[in-house]
């Protein structure tokens, strides 16, 4: 029964990430078609992220209140219509709008992991979160073909042989509708998943610990946070964590814009070259998360796991930056990119354990919103360091990431009484 969940919610989780990287590539041409300028495209990416920093720990309280499967359900559709808005979009605007939309309902991914935490013992938990990550690796990868796929000028002729010659004049005219429109289908599915193949796992919303209800900007938030974490040393270790969530997707973040840059500035790459490159990152990421992490955990504690990760991501950050071939660069974002497929299960894994489970969808909602956070910060850091110096984005960004080798080493620290795997 418990497999049948996990892998029903990294079915959900799928879908719907197939969807988000279907729009994700095409959202820079899609505003330049309204006459966007850089930092309105780039308000684009930021307004999402930021609508998740503050809504994703509401869903995920509501979620302890009134269970996993409404926010889910909710949150699923409510993309589905911010698709469709994105398809419909005849101004920035209602473009910008689209995107607000789906940050709101972004509640998704830490409502899904929430459920993993539920379902899962402490001991195969790492292995539940590592889908989640392989279901962002497999639908980054997997979104932009279909929307290169979608916008390729010969649909429209497929649909005018059908005799739909009105929508094929339309989608013709509308280049970015029918793969909003395929995403919205996929999000729908999404919600039909949920509907029909997922129980609930919330018994009883109504003892969900006080202080659920304040804001993620309060400081009464993260005391109540740390106050009613498990164990007396567990808050602040909790907290650490979070940060180094934040800390961790900021790293990763910050290649989306920097990578493509010093790809082209140094090794005279074309496009099509760099998207080759996060096409094995976004592999990396769904082998190592979906199927290395569940042995590994037998074998090594998740902290041990968390440590090395984050070793090995800084470590492959600081390398980035002296890349001055192809297959260096390959080799050093190849190690970058287990690294943080190590760090991300184990550190979703440890939060949830040093949560208090009344707060679970609370907890994991403010750490998907730091996440988010970070997502929103990091490529204007890495552009505007690359502004400097080509190198400068990777070794700067390869300190900030060595903060999360310290917080490893605290966790190590405070588990070192728990059982000691061999």
């Amino acid at each position: 029964m418990k497999n049948i969940r996990l892998f029903t919610v990294f079915l959900v989780v799928l879908v719907d990430l197939i969807g988000f990287g279907i729009v994700l590539p095409l959202m820079p041409f899609y505003a330049s078609e309204f006459g966007a300028s850089p930092v309105m495209i780039g308000l684009l990416y930021s307004i999402y992220s930021v609508a998740q920093l503050i809504f994703s720990p509401i869903w995920g309280g509501w979620s302890d209140r009134i269970g996993r499967r409404p926010i889910m359900l909710l949150s699923t559709l409510g993309a589905a219509a911010a698709y469709i808005l994105f398809g419909l979009a005849e101004t920035f605007t209602l473009l910008l709008l689209s995107r607000l939309l789906a940050g709101v309902m972004g509640g998704n991914i830490s409502t899904a992991q929430a459920y993993i935490a539920d379902v899962t013992s402490p001991e195969d938990r790492a292995r539940g979160m590592g889908l989640i990550g392989a279901a962002f690796g497999l639908g980054f990868v997997t979104g932009p073909v279909l929307a290169t796929a979608l916008i390729h000028p010969v649909i429209p002729e497929w649909f005018a042989a059908a005799g739909l010659d009105s929508f094929s004049a339309w989608i013709q005219t509308h280049t970015y509708a029918l793969p909003a429109f395929f995403a919205a289908v996929l999000s729908f599915l999404s919600f039909l998943l949920v509907y029909f193949k997922l129980e609930e796992t919330v018994v009883d919303g109504a003892e969900v610990a006080k202080g659920a209800k304040d804001g993620v900007f309060t400081r009464k938030y993260w005391k109540t946070l740390a106050d009613t974490s498990s164990g007396s040393t567990a808050g602040k270790v909790l907290v650490l964590l979070m940060v180094s969530m934040f800390v961790l997707s900021f790293g990763q973040s910050s290649l989306y814009s920097a990578f493509p840059l010093y790809c082209e500035a140094v090794l005279n790459m074309d496009a099509g070259q760099v998207g080759i490159q996060f096409f094995w990152l976004g592999i990396i990421t769904a082998v190592v998360q979906g199927g290395l992490i569940k042995p590994l955990t037998k074998v090594f504690r998740e902290e041990t796991l968390f440590l090395t990760g984050n070793i090995l991501m800084a470590t492959g950050l600081f390398l980035l930056g002296t890349a001055t071939t192809t297959p260096q660069l390959t080799s050093y974002l190849a190690l970058m990119a287990v690294g943080h497929s190590l760090n991300l299960p184990t550190i979703t894994s440890l939060i949830s354990q040093k949560a208090d489970p009344r707060r679970m969808g609370t907890t994991i909602g403010a750490t998907q919103g730091l996440s988010g956070l970070g997502r929103a910060i990091g490529p204007t850091w890495g552009g505007a360091l690359f502004g400097l110096n080509v190198s400068i984005p990777f070794f700067f960004t390869g300190m900030v990431v060595l903060f999360t080798v310290w917080s490893a080493i605290v966790v190590r620290r405070d588990n070192r009484s728990g059982p000691v795997k061999p």
